[in-house]
């Protein structure tokens, strides 16, 4: 049989099968993909093949080719990795300024490993409720949504309390693969119960003392959405470490550095000392933001061979 994983509970994988079946299945041990030291070798959005004994749980005995996957680091002191979801047509981060804040740092590692591994990406800013009739907050709103606009990504706006931007949201993931990621507390619960009528997934209220998301979404699973397309609902993570970036490259990740960096005077050029750099030119001229140019410097910091411990 093949079929699409469609549930990844860490034990076992739901996988719908192409005759129109869900079955549940489990890998094998020694079920590893070559190359990629990852804690979970099989992701939502997986196309997979599956063989067994007939009235037995079947195995996962083959993933076929991924057109692309997003891909985080699994833990600060090592060289493992989490696969997020594999085959996606668009991913959507929702981010949200208030209650919990989003800090520019996530949005900006999360978008540079989307462009690292060919995943359209779209900026969804929820709860913007919150900044409606507070003139300080609503000024904030819209430089994160020029800053990121002006770079070329799409940013919606969307609350779940007032409805603003549901409709357009269900429209941009229309027939779509969609991944929805983002911290735990911004809303993607509550978003998937708006996108998709009587779904009802839990939600939990923000904590009071520290102002951040508790987890209500504990494995990533895919919904069919009404009318043709999925989506792929995620854990909520705290931060989002890069992986397996090589140095030379993590520009060529941020849109407008990549585009200033064709006037630097040396090819090599690492944007942080040399001299003729026109990206540092271009910060100084404030046409590139310090936030943005901050997040690249801690991934290229991250990309130092040293950085993290060696694998067993």
């Amino acid at each position: 049989m093949t079929g699409t994983v469609i549930r990844n509970t860490g034990s076992f994988y739901t996988v719908a099968t192409d005759d129109g079946c869900e079955v549940q299945a489990k890998i094998k041990g020694n079920f590893r993909l070559k190359g990629i030291r990852t804690t979970n070798p099989v992701a939502v959005g997986d196309r997979v093949e599956l063989d067994g004994d007939a009235g037995a749980m079947p195995f996962i005995t083959a993933i076929m080719p991924r057109k692309n996957y997003i891909i985080r680091r699994a833990s600060n002191l090592s060289k493992e990795a989490h696969i997020i979801a594999a085959n996606v047509d668009e991913a959507f981060l929702v981010a949200t300024l208030y209650h919990p804040v989003t800090s520019t740092t996530f949005i900006d590692r999360f978008l540079a490993t989307a462009e690292a591994y060919a995943v359209p990406a779209t900026l969804v800013i929820n709860k913007v409720d919150l900044c409606h009739y507070d003139a300080e907050r609503e000024e904030y709103l819209e430089a994160v949504s020029y800053l990121y606009r002006s770079i070329g990504y799409r940013v919606m706006h969307t609350s779940t309390l007032t409805g603003e931007g549901v409709d357009a949201l269900r429209e941009a993931m229309a027939g779509k693969t969609s991944l929805f990621s983002g911290n735990s507390g911004v809303g993607k619960s509550s978003l998937i119960n708006c996108l998709i009528p009587g779904m009802e997934l839990r939600t939990a209220e923000i904590s009071t003392t520290h102002d951040t998301g508790m987890h209500t979404t504990t494995f990533s699973e895919m919904f069919a959405l009404p009318g043709g397309g999925a989506i792929i609902d995620t854990p909520g993570v705290k931060g989002f470490g890069t992986i397996d970036f090589d140095a030379a490259e993590v520009g060529h990740y941020f849109p407008e550095i990549f585009k200033a960096s064709s006037g630097c005077r040396y090819g090599d050029c690492t944007h942080t000392h040399e001299p003729g750099c026109a990206v540092r030119e271009a910060l100084e001229e404030s046409t590139i933001s310090q936030s943005r140019y901050a997040s690249y410097l801690s991934i290229l910091a991250d990309s130092a061979p040293d950085k993290y411990r060696k694998p067993f």
